[in-house]
């Protein structure tokens, strides 16, 4: 059996916590994005350590090493919408299938190890994207190619959902 793609729109959880992880968007400062990016991953290296890593818990869930590939992606794909919102007045953001890169990119086929040092790198630039915005940037547009308005503080929440979400997928939350 195969993954089920994943077609919800999440952008609810910036209006109310997240019943599967816990997360509550309403309590993030964006000043502190930077720091929780960080310390997110931090929580993947002994995931990506565990020699079952690349195992699946079952056929049609993901294992942690898939899951810290698309943490990894996620990270890369949202420092890419953050740095266009600060250098272009509200750009359209194109779609990222995230079964077609995990398919494509072969996820359940990558060395731990090798995820592991790409999703800190990947965490650590996006992170100084956020550490570097300041005062009324927080508030500049973008969009989703769906139509969903984001500014730069409601994306790194968003963002950070993600992340956060999938450490509770994996058992690491």
């Amino acid at each position: 059996m195969s993954i089920v793609p994943d077609t919800k729109d999440w952008t609810w959880v910036l209006e109310k916590p997240c019943p599967e992880c816990g997360f509550d968007a309403s309590t993030v400062v964006s000043e502190d994005l930077s720091g929780l990016i960080h310390e997110n991953t931090t929580a993947w290296f002994s995931a990506l350590d565990d020699p079952e890593a690349g195992v699946r818990p079952s056929p049609e869930v993901w294992s942690p090493l898939e899951y810290a590939c698309h943490v990894r992606d996620v990270h890369l794909v949202f420092g890419e919408r953050v740095r266009r919102m600060l250098e272009e007045d509200n750009p359209q953001f194109p779609n990222w299938d995230q079964d077609v890169t995990a398919i494509e990119e072969r996820y359940a086929e990558q060395d731990p190890a090798q995820v592991s040092n790409e999703l800190v790198e990947m965490a650590g630039e996006v992170a100084m994207r956020y550490a570097g915005v300041h005062g009324r940037q927080w508030e500049r547009p973008g969009r989703r190619s769906n139509g969903s308005v984001f500014t730069v503080a409601s994306i790194g929440r968003y963002h950070l959902h993600d992340v956060v979400h999938h450490l509770n997928d994996i058992g690491q939350a």
